[in-house]
């Protein structure tokens, strides 16, 4: 071998080195950005189970109205996990937000006249009747069974 190819080939050696240590670089940069997200959507399904939990004790100490309670519920639990929202015993939150799908809320709230308001208010009442054992039974199951149960399937 006369000495150009062999500078060509060490070239090419390091060349090749070079290149397979940034890709081993970039992997390892992969590898860390998959445990960090890894971490914090553990750390997201904690944070939203323990809001679910309060929700779930604060419905059934009645330390929260019964619409509101089932409507936050709901979401977290659309976002906490899916299967778990789309079980039997929570249908009652879904029912209650979609009967309350239509109400104002925040600033358009407060801009409706006394009127709108009282029926509105009036509608919340008779769900709240119809619905309050369900929702409350549906409560109970998620802090003795539902949410437990996520937990360990997590």
């Amino acid at each position: 071998m006369n000495a150009p190819t062999l500078a060509l080939l060490l070239a090419g050696l390091l060349l090749i080195a070079a290149l397979a240590a940034y890709a081993w670089h970039l992997w390892r940069r992969v590898w860390a950005q998959q445990r960090s997200q890894a971490a914090a959507q553990q750390e997201r399904q904690q944070r939203l189970g323990g809001d679910l939990t309060i929700l779930a004790g604060s419905l059934l100490d009645e330390q929260l109205p019964l619409i509101e309670g089932a409507i936050r519920i709901k979401v977290l639990l659309d976002n906490y996990d899916s299967e778990l929202s789309r079980d039997n015993r929570c249908q009652v939150f879904h029912l209650l937000f979609e009967a309350t799908a239509e109400v104002p809320t925040h600033g358009a709230w407060k801009a409706l006249d006394k009127h709108e308001r009282r029926r509105f208010e009036k509608r919340f009442n008779e769900l709240e009747l119809q619905h309050k054992a369900a929702a409350r039974t549906a409560a109970r199951w998620l802090l003795d069974e539902g949410l437990k149960s996520a937990r360990r399937n997590a």
